[in-house]
């Protein structure tokens, strides 16, 4: 089989899938060094900056760039080619030998770079990876399947459960984990984040009774720099379970609410839990309500509920209370998951959608 020194693979990889990497490890192995140019509109969701990630992590002996292709629609196919050439050339200025691409215009612009065209067509096999990036827009769950790590971890719907002290958010994000998986299918991978501040304070009352044996968990303290450590662990947490589940994820508590146990425990905000809380990436938030659980007599519960509210309404997170019985907040919480899912990921293709 010919082999070539410098290979380009281009496409807008909206988002990639399967068939895209099995052209890009094809090309790979038929290069020297090998080139993939993402290109993405203005305002395409999910961004050039996300997918020139994604691609560099999922292909790391390629060389992965970026560029922004704004073409006009209504342009005659010729004219449309000379702005993707335009781009082209400046994003990769190299010489290149072989153009490996699905799409139509491959062979054309191969031409035009005095390059050969290869594999400008889709896989022999069409039974491998039936999938395209229009079917993966249009049925996210139903490709999950063929979409990597990375990529599943960016798109999955986020749902937080978090609340005051004995107010069921932990039973809330289990038994919505189990529902979903009882969906089965792509749905039966539903994974639930488990709180990192329980298992940190464990630890921290293992250490205690290391000196003091008779410790319990009234003797563990927690100091302004313990919040950090525990608001960062739990995005990791969030992070790695992302990337191995199925299109929807459930987190008993994140870092924002971090922030509102760090006012309770601290007296006083804290700026670094703040801006970890600022960087995550999660959809929805399920506030269970103290009343009607736990103890009635806890004075910092009601403020607990009162201030998460205020706060999530303040940071325009999209919020939904459960209240009444758990079977009544079980319905609640699934009727807002199942509003949030039928939205989809709001994935979009300017470039597709101009040709």
């Amino acid at each position: 089989m010919k082999r070539f020194g410098h290979g380009l693979v281009l496409g807008g990889f909206c988002p990639p899938h399967a068939g895209h990497h099995h052209l890009v490890r094809t090309a790979g192995r038929r290069c020297e060094r090998l080139t993939v140019l993402v290109r993405a509109s203005s305002g395409d969701s999910p961004s050039l900056a996300d997918r020139v990630a994604w691609m560099r992590e999922i292909h790391p002996d390629a060389f992965v760039v970026g560029a922004v292709a704004d073409i006009p629609a209504g342009l005659r196919d010729a004219d449309v080619l000379d702005a993707r050439l335009a781009v082209l050339r400046a994003a990769v200025p190299e010489r290149v030998d072989a153009v490996f691409t699905a799409e139509p215009y491959g062979e054309e612009l191969g031409r035009r770079l005095g390059a050969e065209s290869v594999a400008s067509g889709p896989d022999p096999d069409p039974t491998r990876f039936p999938v395209s990036d229009a079917a993966v827009r249009a049925d996210l769950p139903g490709s999950w399947d063929f979409l990597e790590a990375p990529v599943r971890a960016a798109l999955t719907r986020r749902v937080v459960v978090l609340g005051a002290e004995s107010t069921g958010a932990t039973t809330m994000a289990l038994a919505l984990a189990d529902h979903y998986r009882r969906r089965g299918g792509v749905w039966a991978r539903t994974r639930s984040v488990p709180s990192y501040g329980r298992e940190y304070g464990e630890l921290k009352l293992a250490g205690l009774r290391a000196e003091h044996p008779g410790a319990t968990r009234s003797d563990v303290t927690f100091r302004s720099s313990d919040f950090p450590v525990i608001a960062q662990r739990q995005a990791e947490l969030e992070e790695e379970a992302a990337r191995d589940g199925s299109p929807v994820l459930f987190c008993d508590t994140d870092a924002f609410a971090g922030t509102i146990w760090h006012e309770r425990h601290m007296g006083t905000a804290s700026a670094e839990v703040g801006e970890i809380a600022a960087r995550g990436g999660q959809h929805l938030w399920l506030l269970t309500d103290h009343r009607g659980v736990g103890r009635e007599d806890d004075a910092l519960r009601p403020w607990m509920t009162a201030r998460l509210l205020t706060q999530l309404a303040h940071t325009g997170r999209r919020t939904a209370v459960l209240s009444g019985p758990h079977e009544e907040r079980l319905a609640s919480a699934v009727a807002a998951v199942d509003a949030l899912l039928a939205e989809g990921a709001h994935l979009t293709d300017r470039i597709a959608e101009g040709r």
